[in-house]
Formats: C-alpha cells, sequence, structure tokens
C-alpha cells in the first residue's frame, strides 16, 4: 500500500521557508530536523520509509527538511544551530494540536532537548534515539579527537556526493555498516538531492559546536533515551551521558552497529516496543486484534519470527520453507491484523504482548 504524506511550509523567524510533511493521524510525534533529511525522497527510502510506515501507524508523524536541505530552502546565509532552533519553533508553532511526542534522532537530540526546555507545555513525551548532547568539537579532550572531527569536516566539504566508491563506503559505514546494499546504495545517492557539499559540510561544523548538556539536569518531560551500543557515529557514552543527566529517563540499550536503526535487525523491534510502553500504547487493543485476526498456527509462529526482526530469507531457513511461501504468508498475516508493512505487525505484536 502506498504511503501518502501531505507536504506544506512554515517560515522561520528570518524568512527561510522551511518543508514539513505529514502522515498518518492520531496523537502527534513531531521529529526534529536532522542532517540527511528530504521529506519526498523519504518516502520511498528502504532506510526512511520503515521508520514512516512505523511510527504513522498510531500516530500523525510530523517531519521537516533543516535549512539548506531536502525542499526547505536551499540558499540561505545563516546555517547555525540558533537558526535550526529557530526553524523548528515555527514548525512546532504550526502545529494546532497543545502537546505532542517529540523525537530528537542524532543532532535532533539535542534541537529536541533544547525545546522542551523553552517549551515543556507543549512536549508530552521526549523520545532521544543516538543523540548526543555535546558535538565532537565541544568533547574532544586530545588534539587527535580535535583533528578527527575537523578532518571529516573536510572530508565531507572534497568528496559529498560525488561517484567515489572509497567516500561512499566509508561514509555510509559511519551510519549504516549493517545496512543492504540497496540501503548503501541509496545512502549515497540521499547525499546528491539533499544538499550541497559546502552546506553539508557548513552544518557538519555546526553541529560539531553543540553543547546542551547544563540544559539538560534541568528538564522535566518524561523521557525515553535508547542508543546503539556499537554506534559508529555516536558514542554510546552520550546516550548514557544524557540519561545520567536528565532526571528519570529510562535508558535502553540498543545492540546494533547502525547508527540508524534497520528494520530488519532485532533491535529495531526492542526500540519500538520500548516506544511503544514509553507512549503508553493500549496493550489489551493490540492482544485482542491479534487473538481475534484468526491466524493459524504456522502464521502465529511467522509473527512471532517476524517480531525478532528476522528477515523472510532467515525465516524460511528457519522453518524449512521457501521465501516465496514465506512472503505469501506474510500478505495472508498483514491482511488477517488489518496492517500494511512489516514495521506495524512488528509493533502490534510486541505491544499486544502482556
Amino acid at each position: 500500500m502506498k504511503l501518502s504524506q501531505s507536504i506544506r511550509f512554515c517560515t522561520s523567524a528570518d524568512g527561510a521557508r522551511i518543508a514539513v510533511a505529514s502522515c498518518g493521524t492520531g496523537q502527534v510525534i513531531l521529529r526534529a530536523a536532522h542532517w540527511l533529511s528530504h521529506v519526498d525522497y523519504d518516502l520511498e527510502s528502504p532506510i526512511w520509509r520503515p521508520w514512516l510506515q512505523a511510527l504513522s501507524a498510531h500516530n500523525r508523524f510530523v517531519r521537516y527538511d533543516p535549512r539548506g536541505c531536502g525542499l526547505s530552502d536551499r540558499h540561505v546565509a545563516d546555517l547555525s544551530v540558533e537558526a535550526w532552533h529557530a526553524d523548528m519553533d515555527a514548525v512546532a508553532a504550526s502545529i494546532e494540536e497543545p502537546r505532542f511526542v517529540l523525537l530528537g534522532l542524532s543532532q535532533g537530540g539535542a534541537l529536541a532537548l533544547a525545546f522542551a526546555m523553552r517549551h515543556p507545555e507543549r512536549v508530552s513525551h521526549l523520545v532521544l534515539l543516538n543523540a548526543y548532547s555535546q558535538g565532537a568539537r565541544v568533547r574532544a579532550r586530545t588534539e587527535a579527537e580535535r583533528l578527527e572531527a575537523e578532518t571529516l569536516v573536510n572530508f565531507v566539504r572534497i568528496g559529498w556526493g560525488r561517484d567515489n566508491p572509497a567516500f561512499c563506503q566509508f561514509f555510509t559505514n559511519l551510519f549504516i555498516p549493517d545496512g543492504t546494499p540497496e540501503q548503501h546504495r541509496w545512502w549515497g545517492d540521499l547525499e546528491k538531492v539533499t544538499a550541497t557539499a559546502d552546506v553539508a559540510a557548513q552544518l557538519l561544523w555546526h553541529m560539531q559546536g553543540i553543547d546542551v548538556l547544563d540544559l539538560a539536569s534541568g528538564l522535566r518531560v518524561p523521557t525515553l533515551i535508547a542508543h546503539s551500543r556499537f554506534d559508529m557515529r555516536v558514542p554510546f557514552e552520550e546516550g548514557r551521558r544524557l540519561a545520567a543527566t536528565i532526571p528519570g529517563a529510562r535508558f535502553v540499550p540498543l545492540e546494533s552497529k547502525n547508527h540508524v536503526l534497520l528494520p530488519s535487525e532485532p533491535a529495531w523491534a526492542a526500540f519500538q516496543a520500548e516506544l511503544s510502553t514509553f507512549l503508553g500504547r493500549d496493550r489489551p487493543e493490540h492482544a485482542r486484534a491479534i487473538r481475534e485476526a484468526g491466524l493459524t498456527a504456522a502464521e502465529a509462529a511467522i509473527l512471532d519470527l517476524v517480531a525478532e526482526g528476522l528477515d523472510n530469507r532467515t525465516i524460511a531457513q528457519r522453518l524449512g520453507k521457501s521465501v516465496k511461501t514465506i512472503r505469501n504468508q506474510l500478505s495472508a498475516i498483514f491482511s488477517k491484523l488489518g496492517v500494511h508493512s512489516r514495521s506495524q505487525a512488528i509493533i502490534m505484536t510486541l505491544s499486544g504482548r502482556e
């Protein structure tokens, strides 16, 4: 089933036009802007589309492109973090609902945290995934660490968007080392359509200067923090630091190398289950829906393996069936459950368990 969305624009304080996309209905989840975003191109992405499907299954999922990227204004003079905060204020002001869930991935976590401090009355829940409170330059303690941060900026300025396998492989492996060849190819293509090399380098430099650690201890919003244990982009320690600083925050370690979680890995299912519980999803309702779906014993077994994060090929090997048979049975399962994607089935299954 085709995933549909609406795209509109809002205007930031300095007049920059920011592209805002929305899909699904229900409780609003607003995703703070992060690097490598294109709200239109993401719709067909093998990496971001599962996120859209999962988060719009029972919610209205709202996201936007940062200035200089995607469908937002590309030619802007101010690319500072302060301008990003103003953009987020403009997007939030365009949301009619008085309160929403705020999701921050990677550097979006710092933006989300700062917004929750400025406007706690608007944030019902704060969710931070593979986020950090201090950018690479700020948290650098040695000359080697400072040189690494500087080198990465120059590397982006020189190699961004070029048809250079060495650059693509290096950069992609920072974000999705366990991705498939298709996902790696798409990530490389995303660089070309998202932003110019100069803008990407400037944005990265500004991100490296982020520092909201002092704000974190004053946060009074229910907070869930999850972090990939072997994240190649943002150290696991950054997630632990945030969780130790934000009062009452729940911390969930994820067994993954990926900075952006992929639906084929167990960490994806683990995070979706934690998110569902954190947001207070109706477990009895999902459990009842699964019971009343009329799944056969064979279909129920397949659904359990899907919820473990296994792909079709692995499930077929585990059950001694062909990949085609598993694919056909999954279509029948999705139809009975009234869902349209693997992501939605996983969420329903995990949130329906007592």
